[in-house]
């Protein structure tokens, strides 16, 4: 089964799939004013997106990442504390490709010159306590929360995004519903 990715942005871009485009619309331009077009026209792109993802959630958005640093690999997390989908768009490296995979989770996936940095966005879910909270924080910080641990306290961002763009995901059946 291969993974399903519904790609919201992207500025790892490859100018073969802009190249037939570009060349019949600006046919006078070089091939590197048009590569440099290419990359501003996606930045646009980028602020389009942020426009269709202004989604207010009620509670703050937990980033759990997953760092390629010079010195190994390290889990760290942060919060959006505005709670709107469109502030998790803010590339922080050089290249970044933000996507819904196929459990529903936004994710970005942002290379830089020590590696390669994996996101994951989650809400808190209503009800959560701050004690709850902060215990997940800390096994986030450790390196030894679980799937369990996360989907315990948070939801999926995907639900709220597939919404803006139409799409569907499909709800993931729980071991514990199969086996009533």
């Amino acid at each position: 089964m291969t993974e399903q990715k519904r790609i919201i942005w992207s500025n790892d871009l490859n100018y073969e799939d802009w190249r037939e485009d570009l060349e019949a619309e600006y046919p006078d331009m070089t091939e590197s004013e048009r590569i440099a077009l290419m990359y501003e026209i996606n930045g646009n792109y980028l602020d389009d997106e942020r426009s269709n993802l202004n989604v207010q959630l009620s509670q703050p958005i937990l980033v759990i990442a997953d760092l390629g640093l010079w010195h190994g690999r390290r889990m760290g997390y942060k919060e959006i504390n505005s709670g709107n989908i469109k502030d998790c768009l803010y590339p922080d490296t050089d290249y970044v490709t933000w996507y819904v995979d196929r459990l529903g989770d936004l994710r970005c996936d942002a290379a830089h010159h020590d590696g390669t940095n994996h996101y994951l966005y989650r809400t808190y879910k209503a009800g959560v306590s701050e004690t709850q909270i902060d215990n997940l924080k800390e096994k986030l910080y450790y390196g030894t929360a679980t799937r369990t641990d996360i989907t315990r306290l948070t939801r999926r961002l995907g639900d709220d995004i597939a919404k803006v763009y139409g799409f569907s995901i499909p709800r993931m059946v729980q071991t514990a519903d199969r086996e009533r």
